[in-house]
């Protein structure tokens, strides 16, 4: 029984070593000139493999798609990853904030361990092969020699989304499944930076700059109430990262809906409104306002650089006015970033058109892992969990139909 792997990131990687530990004779194919290319790009910060929290607050991450993805998280979740690891030679930690880690931080050593166990456990790759479709029932291939057609009795698609092209994840899947008749949502862009309309001044000044620590609100589409915590980055369009990805899904859903979304800013999370406006009335004298913020509300830099380019001037000279600004400052967001630039993607082929081994039932044989599929968390080690978990499944599930197969 001969399986398809197509796409080497770790959804695919992991497909094929379910579907090897099946005792599938399994061949890989990549676009690119090596593999695993956008799992080394997430590990240049330190390899983020998955969460320590309590199972169910873990599972909530993933939203709309938890019942789906339960059953995967439930048989590959963080221990299982862990487990896993450490059998390659990987030992890892839970960082302060409950992430799960490596120990040397590093994404390429995992990488190599598992390519070589892979091998020797009888995959055989082939890169510079970009997968264009079918011709008749053969998978056809592009490389620099040309075109290839390959029969397999089962194949696995693991091909990304189209966050990061440069690592190969383009998108260009999709209308190959839709010609095939594949269910697909709209790609939209997932962990990604918002367009805010900055001042030339503001940009300027503050591009770049990390904004620590904010508390953050954000009001969905159905009315439900997000509150994070923790720390973004000015950019030069508007801003990006930590705490902003945590809300992100919600933010762009409200912008789709209304062109515009409104996050509220608490720039001194640690005080309590009755406080600091009692620490912002006190007198002071000859002090300019930059000064009095500072000495009474910690906010100074990035911070009272945002209240003087969102509030009129007279607000500074009234604490009554000023310090609910500092607790609820209103930004108004225009667009979420393009895709190409996002961590990673929403939409993709609907679970509803899968079984529970991930295989197409429009297409018997043909399965599906990772990104591809129509799912979407925050980073924080959910995307690695469940793109290794969903993986898994296919890959066992893809031997499994061509032993079916092989026996019918």
């Amino acid at each position: 029984m001969r399986i398809a792997i197509i796409g080497g990131g770790p959804a695919g990687l992991m497909a094929a070593e379910s579907a090897l530990a099946a005792g599938g004779t399994v061949e890989l194919f990549d676009a690119m000139p090596s593999l695993g290319r956008k799992f080394l790009l997430a590990g240049r910060g330190g390899l983020n493999l998955t969460h320590s929290e309590p199972t169910d607050a873990f599972l909530a991450r993933y939203g709309s798609r938890r019942r789906q993805l339960e059953p995967l998280l439930t048989a590959f979740g963080p221990e299982q990853v862990r487990a896993w690891a450490a059998g390659l030679g990987i030992e890892t930690f839970v960082g302060s904030s409950s992430r799960i880690f490596p120990v040397d931080m590093k994404a390429a050593p995992l990488l190599r361990a598992w390519l070589r166990r892979l091998r020797q456990s009888g995959l055989t790759v082939q890169v510079r092969h970009r997968w264009d479709g079918w011709e008749g029932n053969q998978l056809r291939f592009v490389t620099p020699d040309g075109v290839r057609l390959v029969q397999a009795e089962a194949m696995v698609l693991a091909l990304g989304g189209a966050s990061w092209p440069k690592t190969g994840s383009t998108g260009g899947w999709v209308p190959l499944l839709r010609d095939r008749g594949v269910e697909i949502a709209p790609l939209k862009p997932a962990n990604c930076g918002f367009d805010v309309g900055w001042s030339e001044f503001f940009r300027t000044k503050f591009a770049g700059q990390p904004v620590k620590t904010v508390g953050l609100v954000a009001k969905g589409v159905d009315g439900e109430v997000l509150r994070r915590q923790g720390e973004f980055v000015i950019t030069e369009r508007g801003i990006e990262g930590g705490v902003v990805y945590a809300v992100a899904a919600c933010l762009r859903d409200v912008i789709d809906a209304h062109g515009k979304a409104t996050l509220r800013l608490d720039l001194a999370p640690d005080r309590q409104l009755p406080r600091l406006i009692a620490d912002l009335a006190q007198p002071r004298g000859k002090r300019t306002v930059a000064t009095q913020l500072k000495r009474r509300a910690h906010i100074e830099g990035v911070k009272s650089g945002l209240l003087r380019e969102l509030l009129p001037k007279d607000v500074f000279n009234d604490p009554q006015r000023l310090a609910p600004a500092i607790k609820s400052l209103p930004l108004t967001l225009t667009a979420a970033r393009p895709l190409a630039e996002a961590i990673s993607t929403a939409g993709g082929v609907r679970f509803e058109a899968l079984d529970e081994r991930l295989m197409c039932r429009k297409q018997p044989g043909l399965f599906f892992a990772g990104e591809m599929l129509d799912w979407e968390a925050p980073t924080g080690g959910y995307l690695l969990n469940a793109c290794f978990a969903s993986g898994r499944i296919a890959g066992a599930g893809a031997a499994a139909w061509a032993n079916e197969q092989a026996g019918a």
